[in-house]
């Protein structure tokens, strides 16, 4: 699919049924929903799985200056909701979930429900020196080698039995995209925390009891749910990719959530 950023986004659509759409975070794959996407089909649900502009099998744009922000990916992700004939419950993952609520934010008509999974929807609290340290090592020449380091403590906790190979993948397309990918990771998310506010639809949020991204999980989670209501599901032996890691929990909270959403509709 084109999109007004004048790259092509990639995605796949299996299965009929109520609409989802599964995005993922920044510096991740499309394919991190390879254990839940089939199985929501499965279910009875008709998944789309997208990846960020600028990552894995979507172009980066022709424009150096073009964004890789929470609002270029919403507008590229909403477009895809409308193009396939929305709504749909939006299950985002860290970055993912910033871009799930500023849809729902901006499109409510396009937004049935959101999962939020990991979810970055406000910034970090980290000192000056952290944020620099982290602008040297997410530039262009160190994104890839820096990531592939980084990845196995987010997947605290149990790795699917074919991580390696995933890691592999992933890095490989890191090194491809890195101009991209590197500007993706100095994504503010402060505009995904202005817009809480303005979101009214159900919401589930999932956080892996051993997500190292945030210092007290359960906390976030809840802080969340304070912004915008609904339920929390805590996933054991989870970091931040409970999608991949614990399927087996994933799947039956995020139906359950799926079957009140559009048995309510």
């Amino acid at each position: 699919m084109t999109t007004q950023f004048l790259g092509t986004i990639a995605y796949e659509v299996s299965g009929e049924g109520p609409l989802v759409l599964c995005i993922p975070g920044m510096a991740d794959l499309r394919s991190t929903f390879r254990f839940l996407a089939p199985a929501l089909v499965a279910a009875g649900y008709r998944v789309a799985i997208i990846d960020l502009r600028g990552h894995g099998d979507s172009t980066a744009a022709a424009d150096p200056a073009a964004s890789y922000d929470n609002s270029s990916n919403a507008a590229d992700a909403a477009a895809l909701i409308a193009h396939l004939g929305g709504p749909a419950v939006v299950l985002g993952n860290s970055m993912g979930a910033a871009i799930g609520v500023l849809i729902a934010a901006e499109h409510p008509e396009l937004v049935s429900g959101l999962v939020l999974v990991g979810p970055f929807v406000r910034n970090g609290r980290i000192s000056r020196v952290m944020k620099a340290l982290m602008r040297v090592l997410t530039t262009r020449p160190l994104v890839a080698a820096v990531w592939n380091a980084y990845l196995p403590s987010l997947y605290a906790g149990r790795k699917p039995a074919d991580f390696a190979e995933y890691r592999a993948t992933l890095i490989a397309t890191l090194k491809r995209s890195a101009a991209a990918v590197s500007k993706t990771m100095r994504t503010s998310h402060d505009d995904a925390e202005a817009a809480l506010s303005r979101v009214d639809t159900p919401v589930l949020v999932v956080m892996g009891e051993l997500d190292p991204d945030f210092s007290t999980p359960q906390a976030e989670a809840e802080w969340i749910v304070d912004q915008l209501g609904g339920s929390i599901v805590m996933v054991p032996e989870a970091g931040h990719y409970p999608q991949s890691q614990r399927p087996d929990v994933m799947l039956p909270a995020v139906t359950s959530f799926l079957q009140s959403v559009t048995h309510s509709a």
